[in-house]
């Protein structure tokens, strides 16, 4: 699919394969070097993807943070950070979170059929809602941001949406931070979840990258052959 956007996946776990804790509380898997480096990731794209439950769970900001970073994009003619994108099939997303604050950002919410009207009235003046259909496929919402204008796509998770992307072969990057502990707690979440992947014994993924960052490494891993290697 050439009219989509490159697409690199994101994620920190832990060695056994946790994204997140089974309680409440969030868990903290990165450390500082990394979380610099995903800034450096964040200022390079045109748009950053989260799952509406990362949106409820994590209440991220999905903002470039370096000031240096942000007026080099702003010198390119660009926003400060990239576009902030999320979908959902149920609507139950809040105005207040982070995700909409006014931050001169521009916000895309992509919406099951259902609820997509619910939705609209919900968010209006913080967010454009767009009708994504029944249910919302991964690939017409990477068709329709290509068509926006997104040429580099992040996606930040949640499990379930790097399990869509994955599994619909959608992802020409993964980056994958793995922390030094273990979870091991019932119903905490996994990084992906079941599904048919492109990737399995007889068909390995490459991988392009491995950096030390502090107490975490980063694994890069090369999923098509638009693979960047810069």
């Amino acid at each position: 699919m050439a009219d989509r956007p490159y697409t690199l996946l994101s994620c920190s776990m832990s060695i056994d394969g946790f994204i997140d804790g089974a309680t409440e509380s969030r868990l903290v898997l990165s450390n500082d070097l990394d979380l610099d480096r995903v800034d450096e990731e964040r200022a390079g794209v045109d748009a950053i993807l989260v799952g509406a439950t990362t949106v409820r769970n994590d209440n991220p900001r999905l903002l470039v943070r370096d000031p240096d970073r942000r007026r080099e994009r702003i010198a390119r003619g660009l926003s400060p950070s990239p576009v902030k994108v999320t979908l959902t099939q149920r609507g139950r997303l809040d105005p207040s979170c982070r995700f909409f604050a006014d931050d001169g950002c521009r916000k895309l919410v992509y919406a099951g059929s259902g609820v997509a009207e619910r939705v609209r009235d919900r968010l209006a003046g913080v967010s454009e809602v767009v009708d994504a259909g029944e249910p919302v496929r991964m690939g017409s919402l990477v068709h329709d941001l290509h068509a926006r204008g997104v040429r580099r796509l992040m996606v930040e998770g949640g499990g379930d949406v790097h399990t869509q992307f994955l599994a619909d072969d959608l992802a020409d990057e993964l980056q994958l931070v793995v922390a030094p502990f273990f979870v091991g707690e019932p119903g905490a979440r996994r990084f992906v979840g079941e599904a048919h992947f492109p990737w399995h014994p007889g068909h390995r993924a490459r991988l392009a990258e491995t950096r030390q960052l502090g107490d975490v490494v980063l694994l890069r891993y090369a999923l098509s052959d638009r693979f960047d290697t810069r």
